[in-house]
């Protein structure tokens, strides 16, 4: 492991071939965002920016891209000065960002939108589809990204995953690159598209193109960095050899405590059973036997296509049940009701947030009331003044970071977001929760936050069944790990015997047999059946 690099004066020179900001503060009146921040981005190399939400990358990537000007300090490329006053001077000296949010063009097609600002024309303002054409069909096989973006779909309808490939193909397009910043790309990419973009950002790094990755998941991190710069509250806290440190490590740096100290066990867990799931068949999932108990946190764990979300959302009421029964506390639960389910005390906090939870352009008070309503309302009209009451109240109780609960849940950090779903579930008081993914997109300062409430949750008798993709994260939660794959549970550990290993064993265990056996079920031990 390398030693921590702590800011250089202002003064001092980056080498040839790299860009740097130099002792650079940014205040936004009286909040200091960015504290003499000195660091170099070599040339050829993948430097990754972590750090929890608020600790200043954004800032330092609004400065490198010229949206905003340093209180203090500089920019240099090559050992010299700039001053750049807006984004096109920053593009003009080649640094790229490519935001977390595209932006794109809805009404223009795939290759309008990569080449906007500089369409090919002809006789003078004439658009030359012809060269368009050829232009973007290179660039998409030069890229790695032919036959994934069709160049002639409009901006409106495209996937998440393809309004982010775009953007991509913006900072690599037309003039040369010298810097290219990606900021989370990989939220919304499948497993495919996320190792085409790693193939192109090796490339670019060996063609000598200064790379600044930004992201909370530690896995990409190790796989594509050199070295690893991290910020907390607005300060550099160390620079890290990527092939010589490890994630205890960068834990430490970005939050001051190890990542084993954020796990908050307690073996509170009873005898009764809550939600009670017999040979539950979907298109998706196939004989699903699953007990939870009040106060007991299960893991749902698997590989990507084991149908786990799938089996939430049948659960929940969104996806048609074919057969088998889930009964909660004692109730059964009729398939494809999601208000009913909702009633009866199940709540689902779905993988995709933005997506499938939240009203984004609504406030925190709409999102956390969304499903209460009907215990605020006096005749037909929602008493506002109880809504209000309940908001702040939730709000407080997981420290959402905002100004206000009249704040647009869209403009909440990722963190943030989570809670605000988390709050409406707690709201209603469910008896069971399912968490899909929830600290996904997260930094670990929030992840700490999000695993005390599922802790606290416990302690009050809540059943709660966590799927997750990070092992560690299912193994520090955890009372019991049950494993899927391919739509069917393979097996279970308790938490005495579950181990990164003994969980990918069964989540990659060969079913072909299964075909003509009974799947595994996952009842409690003298549970009646």
């Amino acid at each position: 492991m390398t030693a921590a690099h702590g800011p250089s004066s202002p003064g001092s020179r980056p080498p040839t071939g790299a860009a740097a900001v130099l002792g650079v503060t940014k205040s936004f009146g009286a909040v200091q965002a960015l504290r003499g921040v000195t660091l170099e981005f070599p040339a050829g190399q993948v430097t990754a920016l972590m750090g929890e939400n608020g600790a200043g990358k954004s800032t330092l990537l609004k400065i490198l891209t010229g949206d905003h000007q340093p209180t203090e300090g500089h920019v240099a490329l090559d050992g010299a000065r700039l001053a750049l006053a807006s984004p096109a001077e920053a593009r003009a000296a080649g640094i790229r960002i490519i935001p977390q949010e595209p932006e794109i063009i809805p009404h223009v097609s795939v290759a309008e939108n990569v080449y906007a600002g500089a369409l090919p024309r002809k006789a003078g303002r004439l658009l030359d589809r012809a060269e368009l054409r050829r232009r973007v069909t290179a660039d998409l096989e030069r890229l790695g990204f032919a036959g994934v973006l069709d160049p002639d779909l409009l901006g409106s309808q495209l996937t998440p995953a393809q309004r982010q490939l775009v953007e991509i193909m913006r900072a690599v397009t037309g003039e040369k690159a010298r810097v290219i910043a990606f900021d989370e790309p990989t939220s919304s990419l499948s497993e495919h598209e996320v190792d085409a973009l790693f193939s192109l950002i090796r490339r670019l790094r060996d063609q000598g193109i200064a790379i600044i990755y930004v992201s909370h998941r530690m896995k990409e991190i190790f796989q594509l960095a050199d070295r690893i710069a991290v910020l907390r509250d607005g300060a550099l806290a160390g620079v890290q050899d990527a092939h010589a440190t490890t994630e205890g490590a960068l834990v430490r740096l970005m939050v001051g405590r190890d990542l084993s100290a954020m796990f908050v066990r307690q073996d509170v867990a009873t005898d009764r059973v809550v939600l009670d799931v017999r040979g539950v068949t979907t298109d998706a999932v196939r004989g699903i036997d699953l007990q939870i108990r009040a106060g007991e946190v299960v893991g749902l764990a698997g590989l990507i296509g084991a149908g786990r979300s799938e089996l939430a959302l049948a659960l929940a009421g969104d996806l048609p049940i074919h057969s088998g029964t889930v009964t909660l506390d004692g109730v059964k639960l009729r398939s494809g009701r999601p208000g009913e389910v909702i009633r009866a005390g199940l709540g689902l906090a779905p993988e995709e947030r933005k997506a499938q939870a939240l009203l984004l352009h609504r406030t925190i008070r709409d999102n956390t009331s969304l499903v209460v309503l009907e215990r605020l309302r006096r005749l037909r009209f929602v008493r506002r003044g109880a809504e209000r009451q309940l908001a702040q109240e939730y709000t407080d109780r997981l420290r959402v970071r905002t100004p206000s609960i009249e704040h647009e849940v869209r403009k909440l950090s990722g963190g943030n977001q989570q809670k605000v779903v988390l709050a409406r579930w707690l709201a209603r008081k469910p008896k069971v929760l399912i968490l899909d993914e929830p600290t996904r997109g997260i930094d670990v300062g929030a992840k700490a936050e999000i695993y005390q409430i599922i802790a606290d949750l416990a302690k009050e008798g809540v059943a709660l069944l966590v799927i997750s993709s990070e092992l560690p994260e299912v193994l520090g939660l955890a009372d019991r790990v049950v494993v899927m794959q391919n739509g069917r549970i393979t097996g279970e550990l308790d938490r005495a015997e579950a181990s990164e290993e003994a969980i990918l064993a069964l989540a990659m265990a060969d079913d072909l047999a299964g075909a003509t056996t009974p799947a595994v079920t996952t009842t409690l031990p003298g549970a009646s059946s």
